[in-house]
């Protein structure tokens, strides 16, 4: 297994691929990182799929990783959305650079940690290349869970940054995103969930709720929609959890 490090349209990543076969067609996947985290801490969800014959991309998040700027836990969980919309755009470049490469054997797989996960959830409300997908610890209720993270800093007497019309304007932007308004765009393409039922940080139940609706648009193919879940896990994924999520991603990217 190789890494490299690139950069791509100012956008860093490590590029993982089996020894060998940089410039060959092979399934691919981008795999994002979490809030406050970076894409070195996902290798070892990259070394389980390029063991499997898969490429895989891992790129920094906007003002993370060599993007960051020096913001505090506060200022970074203030701009979390901007986070999260910046990696779906930026996730348009990767899959059209790619493709230019080369690189891909058919269409990419994507999937992620935490925030991650709710980058992967908003990417497939707008992308229906994406082939397959892993959501860990994910949420695709974004209108509800932004209403929540402004009740909680409004609790604790922060005056959030915004105007009532930018607050308006930036949950309707968020509503284009939301996967939750938005369930027959996922076309029954292949989408594993893995949630912990003790996860303070991502709650359980909505995902969990999500995934029970969704089962209704997967009728004819019920083999495509998974959802793992541990009752005694919080906010951090299991090594069982992690091993069926490179799988899943490495068997329906390939086919």
């Amino acid at each position: 297994m190789i890494v490299e490090r690139e950069k791509w349209n100012n956008i860093p990543l490590l590029h993982i691929y089996p020894e060998g076969k940089k410039n060959e067609s092979l399934p691919t996947a981008v795999f994002f990182h979490g809030h406050m985290s970076a894409k070195e801490h996902n290798l070892h969800y990259a070394y389980q799929m390029a063991e499997k014959g898969m490429r895989v991309l891992l790129p920094d998040a906007h003002l993370h990783g060599e993007r960051e700027e020096g913001l505090d836990e506060v200022q970074m969980s203030l701009r979390f959305w901007e986070v999260v919309l910046t990696s779906i755009e930026e996730l348009a470049y990767i899959h059209k650079t790619i493709h230019e490469k080369q690189w891909a054997k058919g269409e990419l797989g994507i999937g992620g940690t935490s925030m991650g996960g709710i980058t992967t959830l908003g990417a497939l409300t707008v992308y229906p290349w994406i082939k397959a997908a892993a959501v860990m610890m994910g949420a695709p209720n974004y209108v509800q869970l932004a209403k929540a993270q402004m009740a909680q800093f409004e609790s604790k007497g922060f005056k959030l940054p915004i105007t009532d019309e930018e607050r308006k304007q930036m949950l309707a932007t968020l509503a284009r995103f939301d996967a939750t308004k938005n369930k027959g765009i996922f076309n029954k393409r292949p989408v594993f969930f893995w949630h912990g039922e003790q996860d303070t940080t991502v709650p359980y139940s909505p995902t969990f709720s999500f995934f029970k609706a969704l089962k209704e648009e997967y009728e004819e193919v019920p083999e495509h929609l998974h959802f793992m879940g541990e009752k005694e896990a919080g906010h951090a994924v299991s090594r069982p959890g992690m091993l069926a999520a490179t799988r899943w991603l490495a068997e329906h990217t390939a086919e």
